[in-house]
């Protein structure tokens, strides 16, 4: 093997390394300040210049999205739990969303990021987006197929759902139950009850 050959190599291995030492860094720091923290500390922790860390990411949002990303494998793990566990669509449906809250809660702000990513295609954010909604949808319209949510409801909008509820979970004026307290209210909104209810001789389910 070349010389040049070799140390090709070599770079490409401290590349790969400093960018999974970013990562872990990158983890703690956003653990401890929220996304909202200052970029040059993250460089400054990992040890390295802000020329260093923003080869690697050039944006909050990369550096977001790579986070992100490495959490999908324990997120889609629990998504194939649910797929093969629960059989009652609305139950799977709910439980999805719990499993998505559980992943946009990882770090304080990460909501906010997340609801503009929506918006904005070039985003590096957006495709983690698109494939939350994506799934989100696929336990939907399952339960939409079995008369168990509004026809209405999209996934979009439970995907801002579930972060509204996040975020509010983490205002100034919420307490721990907020959160929680929101999920069935949530709930509420989107799922359709079994069985039509009537009130002074009226159906009160819209999608009947």
């Amino acid at each position: 093997m070349s010389n040049s050959a070799v140390n090709n190599r070599k770079t490409r291995s401290d590349k790969e390394r400093n960018r999974s030492h970013i990562l872990d860094v990158a983890t703690e720091f956003f653990a401890e300040q929220g996304v909202d923290g200052p970029m040059h500390d993250i460089a400054k922790r990992a040890g390295f210049g802000p020329g260093t860390l923003y080869r690697h990411f050039p944006t909050r949002e990369d550096l977001l999205a790579a986070l992100l990303e490495a959490r999908w494998d324990e997120l889609f793990a629990r998504r194939d739990v649910i797929e093969r566990s629960e059989r009652d669509s609305a139950a799977a449906l709910q439980a999805w969303l719990d499993a998505l809250s559980d992943y946009v809660t990882v770090f304080d702000g990460l909501p906010d990021p997340l609801r503009v990513a929506l918006s904005k295609d070039t985003s590096p954010l957006a495709i983690t987006c698109e494939t939350l909604v994506d799934t989100t949808g696929q336990f939907l319209a399952a339960a939409q197929r079995d008369g168990r949510a509004h026809s209405w409801v999209g996934a979009r909008e439970l995907f801002l759902g579930v972060l509204a509820s996040v975020w509010v979970g983490g205002a100034a004026l919420a307490d721990e139950a907020s959160t929680s307290a929101l999920r069935p209210l949530l709930r509420a909104g989107w799922e359709k009850p079994s069985a039509p209810h009537l009130e002074h001789g009226r159906r009160t389910d819209g999608d009947a």
